[in-house]
């Protein structure tokens, strides 16, 4: 993918914006847990379709601390574990108290994301809901691979603070290598002009 082909990052700033106007919007709750799944996770459209209840769960039925991803609900043999955020997490679980008093509801395998009218949805309708909000707010070059490029962005400023490597970062995210992790990172040029002056 050519840099100028790449979806935009999101700021600190915008990241709130966005949640803010979710939020107080219908079906906030849904969808700022959506589009926190997308930015604090870095999951993939399809990931977030595919996502059920027994992937956040313990054996108990309380939200996990980990997204369990199988291959199955991943881009090619992408599967892996990913630490949840508090925020994801907090929303999980106002999710799942809604949820369980619909009828029917079953923990192992109903889907996180449903509409009015379906128990799940598709990574399409996921695509064309972050496309349709980016519009509405402004957000130039924006897309649903923005939240995944802004969560390897922001990690990857990070890890090091705590240990980690790149690698840690490849493996949250399902890349089959470090090279493709590595392009999804948008450079900062505060951060170059500061290392040209150590130099």
């Amino acid at each position: 993918m050519g840099i100028g082909k790449q979806a935009k990052t999101l700021n600190k700033s915008q990241i709130e914006m966005v949640r803010g106007i979710l939020k107080s919007k219908r079906n906030g709750l849904r969808n700022e847990t959506i589009f926190l799944l997308s930015i604090k996770s870095g999951l993939r459209s399809k990931e977030i379709s595919m996502l059920n209840w027994k992937m956040v769960s313990k054996s108990d039925g309380t939200i996990d601390d980990y997204i369990n991803l199988p291959n199955s609900s991943c881009k090619g043999n992408s599967g892996r574990i990913i630490p949840l955020h508090k925020d994801i997490k907090e929303n999980l679980n106002m999710m799942l108290t809604q949820q369980k008093g619909k009828h029917g509801f079953d923990q192992n395998n109903n889907f996180v994301v449903r509409t009015e009218r379906s128990l799940s949805t598709t990574s399409q309708a996921i695509v064309n809901m972050f496309q349709s909000w980016y519009k509405r707010f402004g957000l130039l070059g924006c897309s649903s691979h923005s939240g995944r490029r802004t969560f390897i962005t922001e990690t990857s400023k990070k890890i090091s603070l705590v240990g980690g490597s790149l690698r840690d970062i490849q493996m949250m995210v399902g890349h089959s290598s470090l090279q493709t992790t590595q392009r999804y990172i948008e450079g900062g040029s505060e951060s170059q002009k500061k290392v040209i002056d150590l130099i």
